[in-house]
């Protein structure tokens, strides 16, 4: 199952029209080609390629295989032969460029570049004498066959005959719209027609990554350990296309990754143990309970008429893309829940982020008896219905929402960030062994920099380089951080959500992490923990040095934490094998909440017992302890420290 088939199955519970998926071709790149001329030769339009290969806008690399719609596709190739047969003489006027004079002669810039060669190595000028060539066009027109049938052989997943013929899982699902889940051996599907000698081989003596969204060979480095040049040799064909998101890479041979398996199921974490309620133990209530999940999924917005506008619904509406990906975690819980002999009656609605719709889904719908509400995930809609159904007392839980109106029925499940920076705070307060305080900062966080002096008011501020008009220029030097330290152990707040000031900061304190001043006799050394009271984009984006990071255990609060790839967790291994792909962190939030939602109402009197009886509950990312304010609803008084450590986060005990 993948999330086409998530989308589809949605359409069917809410009662829509579906209509038969379009099937596809493929196209493998060659030196030279173009978006245009592909697409003259499939006769579609560039935006028929551009919305199946939107990297295709980035740059359209040798090797790359592109999917094309085999409606259009099936038909006859166009081959075009060009035959030198003369040049006119050309003297370039005032204004004209190779760009106007190529459409103006019916050729190409390079055709123009070829037979004058110093524009390669200099820009078109006034007084420029050229010799345009013209050429005799001849086009032949033969059948091409891009695609072709493959028997599936034993052991044989997605993954492996994606990795096979060059292209990614979704490219291979695209392929083949009715391909089930689990592919069996002898079962027929469509692949790129690549020869035998361009297809790749599978070796059991190495192991096998499936590159995610948003990596780069930098963060590929930092997860595998392996420098590009030595990704590239064991792929080849690789530095021709570059990386691609789902695309399945050879790497040396681990048990320390996120490798993908040839059965596809990488088992990785475990269930976090330890002084948390263990709930799958308690279960005492048998009888069914009903639930509701509200979520934005928008499907009236969703375009059916094909996989391809499916894809680029999914592109364009982050409500759908996050709502999907939450409803996934939804699924995998009821599945575990339904192995514990749990029953229950689920209603999934589509709030259609919309007020109004949500009205009317609370009008036209008895929600009296309903044991539990999870969402929605917007603070309107969700304020909405709680306070609509605060008369019943059926209690309304928020996945992700941190500012909201506390009723008596609500329950927070996110963390307050109030909550987060105290737990910063109170880890510096509880260490003996600090030395020092500093604290660094920029305009935007001066109230936050300001709290923490309150805190501890022996602290030094540091504050970003200013320029002639007073505004920050998002820099610090050594020497300004360096005066404000001390021998011994440094505790440092960086306060920014500026990418390029972080990158700089956590440049310059790890340079002077760990040493000692040559002046002083048995001086100690200057030992740097760095840390932020919030967390954000700014610690996360590719200027950020994840090594300076670890070198200086950079620590900081988080209402998640991430799990281990190294243990064997359920939940992780049986989702990659339903849906072929690592569950993200919102995917994971839909299988906790669940999780302890159900398992809360089914070993307590209700939710709200179920506070006091199980005061603390942990799964795969999240914790939950709940704890009610004097006049309103209740919210999770639990986050996870972590912190940096040899380049993965680990959880500070």
């Amino acid at each position: 199952m993948n999330r086409f088939l998530l989308v589809l199955f949605l359409v069917l519970a809410f009662g829509f029209t579906t209509v038969q998926a379009q099937n596809f071709s493929t196209h493998q790149v060659k030196n030279g080609e173009t978006v245009e001329g592909i697409a003259k030769r499939y006769f579609v339009t560039p935006s028929d390629i551009y919305k199946l290969n939107p990297d295709a806008k980035k740059a359209l690399k040798p090797n790359t295989v592109l999917i094309i719609p085999i409606s259009k596709a099936n038909r006859p190739k166009v081959t075009v032969d060009k035959q030198l047969v003369g040049f006119t003489e050309h003297k370039t006027k005032r204004k004209e460029t190779l760009y106007s004079l190529a459409k103006k002669y019916k050729i190409s810039e390079d055709d123009i570049k070829k037979h004058n060669k110093f524009l390669y190595a200099n820009p078109l000028k006034k007084g420029d004498k050229l010799q345009i060539p013209q050429f005799k066009i001849t086009e032949t027109v033969e059948e091409v066959a891009t695609t072709k049938t493959y028997t599936v052989k034993p052991k044989e997943g997605k993954w492996r005959i994606a990795y096979k013929f060059g292209i990614t899982v979704d490219e291979l699902e695209a392929l083949n719209p009715n391909m089930p889940a689990v592919l069996n051996e002898g079962a027929t599907i469509n692949v790129p027609n690549l020869e035998a000698k361009e297809q790749k081989q599978y070796d059991e003596k190495y192991s096998y990554y499936k590159v995610l969204p948003k990596e780069g060979f930098y963060r590929l480095k930092l997860k595998l350990g392996l420098e590009q040049a030595e990704i590239e040799a064991l792929n080849p064909g690789l530095k021709e296309t570059g990386l691609k998101s789902g695309m399945i890479l050879k790497i040396p041979y681990t048990t320390n990754t996120n490798a993908v398996t040839a059965n596809t199921d990488a088992a990785v974490t475990t269930m976090q143990e330890g002084e948390a309620s263990d709930l799958t133990t308690s279960v005492s209530n048998y009888d069914t309970k009903h639930i509701a999940v509200m979520l934005p999924f928008r499907m009236h917005r969703v375009d059916f008429d094909s996989v391809s506008d499916m894809k680029s619904s999914l592109k364009r509406d982050p409500y759908l893309d996050v709502s999907l990906d939450f409803h996934s975690g939804v699924l995998m819980a009821l599945d575990s829940l339904k192995t514990l002999g749990v029953n229950l009656k689920v209603d999934v609605y589509d709030t259609r982020y919309e007020v109004s719709e949500v009205s009317r889904i609370l009008r036209e719908n008895n929600f009296e008896n309903v044991d539990a509400v999870i969402g929605p995930l917007t603070p309107a809609s969700f304020n909405k219905v709680a306070l609509e159904l605060k008369p019943y007392n059926v209690p309304v839980i928020s996945p992700i929402g941190t500012n909201l109106k506390l009723h008596d029925n609500v329950f927070q499940s996110r963390p307050s960030n109030d909550l987060l920076k105290d737990k910063v705070v109170n880890y510096v307060k509880s260490d003996s062994k600090a030395s020092n305080i500093v604290i660094i900062t920029d305009s935007k966080n001066i109230s936050i920099a300001n709290s923490l002096k309150q805190e501890f008011n022996k602290a030094k501020i540091v504050y970003s380089r200013k320029n002639k008009e007073g505004k920050d220029e998002f820099f610090v030097t050594k020497a300004d951080i360096e005066g404000a330290l001390k021998p011994g152990k440094n505790m440092v707040f960086l306060e920014t959500q500026n990418e390029g000031y972080a990158s700089n900061v956590t440049s310059v304190l790890a340079s002077l992490n760990n040493k000692v001043n040559p002046e002083q006799v048995d001086a100690k050394a200057t030992e740097i923990i760095l840390l932020t009271t919030n967390i954000n984009s700014a610690f996360e984006g590719d200027q950020i040095n994840n090594s300076h990071l670890s070198n200086l255990q950079f620590h900081f609060a988080s209402a998640s934490k991430e799990y281990s790839e190294n243990d064997n967790n359920s939940f992780v291994k049986a989702y990659e094998k339903q849906y072929n792909i690592t569950p993200n962190k919102r995917a994971v939030k839909g299988f906790d909440l669940t999780m302890d939602v159900v398992l809360r109402l089914v070993s307590s009197t209700d939710l709200y017992a179920s506070v006091i009886n199980a005061p603390l509950t942990e799964y795969v990312e999240n914790k939950f302890a709940y704890k009610k304010k004097l006049f309103g609803g209740y919210y999770n008084d639990s986050v996870y420290l972590v912190k940096y450590d040899d380049l993965t986060i680990v959880e500070v005990k």
